[in-house]
């Protein structure tokens, strides 16, 4: 092989490295006779993927190069390697490019994920802009906040709050946190594969019937507080029903986007079975003292918070109206996310109300 040539030739398909030929002209002596140089191709790959390859300097009169344009260059090159290794090379996707597993609103026309064959990757989709991101994060956030909401509750001195208390508010709570939990982490890993997809949205959907059950519990304990019968009855009702509920939610078939309505009218029904001891009470202690006493008012305001909610996700608007301009926000599963969340807030602070005209009350026997 003759000197000067490149004894590394590029390969286009094979490492995707192209060499350079390095070899310069030694003063003194004819380009024929000069030494070649060849670089190890690990270090050629560095350089190429950092953006190396492209850091020659203006070269002045006196053959020395610029330092300041070689720097800037570099560090140029250095963010956008940082930013292709956070990246990891995916892209947003065409509702149309997803396997059909994937397919779950026609109406979301742009920004989907692609399957991420790690939990790393879709752990990190998180912090990335996609269709879920508004799903991940308002559940996300929500979680946190029940959390805190609960630590808080419970840490409370016994003199503030009896333990009897904090046992009955811990079905609310747990059953917020679950569900919460349980949708985020479904949101954030169901792109993983087809079989952590369903089993992730087996949980998501446990997730409601266990908060709508745990929802219950603080209601129905300080709404019949003085009538064990009543109480032991309805409770048993919701977690019957609630139970129902779960059962339907682990058929695989549940969770296909033909039975959407059917998703919804299953929870909305679940919901609707707190009329039942809800007549009861307006029958047996008046209107007035329903609304004031017992927070009906703010028990309405939540159940209609999670029809609404539910309603807009079973019929898909805004984006039914208007196809690929809701496809990173304002989505009908984000509104109906944004409705749950408020709703449980409400019922917190109803239940809360009706917890403080309990206590105050005193025992059953000052009421006879």
């Amino acid at each position: 092989m003759p000197k000067g040539t490149n004894k590394h030739d590029p390969i286009e398909g094979t490492s995707g490295v192209r060499s350079r030929n390095l070899d310069a002209p030694t003063k003194g002596t004819d380009n024929d006779n000069s030494n070649s140089i060849t670089s190890d191709p690990k270090d050629e790959a560095t350089g190429k993927l950092l953006g190396f390859d492209d850091l020659d300097g203006e070269e002045f009169d006196d053959g020395s190069f610029d330092i300041a344009s070689v720097t800037h260059r570099a560090t140029e090159s250095a963010e956008e390697f940082v930013r292709k290794i956070w990246e990891e090379g995916w892209n947003v996707i065409h509702h149309t490019h997803l396997p059909k597993w994937l397919r779950d609103n026609d109406f979301l026309v742009e920004g989907h994920r692609p399957q991420l064959h790690t939990y790393k990757e879709c752990f990190k989709s998180v912090f990335r802009i996609h269709t879920e991101t508004g799903n991940i994060w308002t559940h996300l956030l929500g979680f946190i906040a029940f959390i805190t909401v609960t630590v808080y509750f419970l840490t409370r001195p016994t003199i503030e709050v009896q333990w009897q208390e904090k046992a009955v508010f811990s079905a609310f709570f747990a059953g917020a946190i679950l569900c919460l939990g349980f949708s985020w982490i479904f949101h954030t890993v169901y792109c993983h594969s087809e079989g952590i997809g369903k089993l992730f949205n087996k949980l998501d959907y446990c997730g409601i019937a266990i908060l709508t059950m745990g929802s219950f519990v603080p209601w129905l304990y300080y709404s019949f507080y003085c009538r064990l019968q009543p109480k032991v009855v309805y409770l048993v009702l919701i977690f019957t029903l609630g139970t129902i509920c779960i059962i339907v939610s682990l058929w695989d078939k549940f969770s296909e986007p033909r039975f959407r309505a059917l998703r919804a009218g299953v929870f909305i029904a679940l919901g609707l079975s707190g009329v039942i001891p809800a007549m009861h009470y307006v029958i047996t202690d008046g209107f007035w003292h329903a609304i004031n006493f017992a927070s009906l008012g703010w028990l309405v305001l939540m159940a209609i918070l999670y029809i609404s909610g539910a309603v807009i996700y079973a019929v898909r608007i805004p984006e039914r109206i208007w196809p690929g301009k809701f496809d990173i926000w304002f989505q009908s599963h984000q509104i109906f996310h944004m409705f749950v969340i408020a709703a449980a807030f409400v019922h917190y602070h109803g239940i809360s109300k009706i917890a403080d005209y309990r206590l105050t009350m005193g025992d059953c026997l000052a009421e006879e």
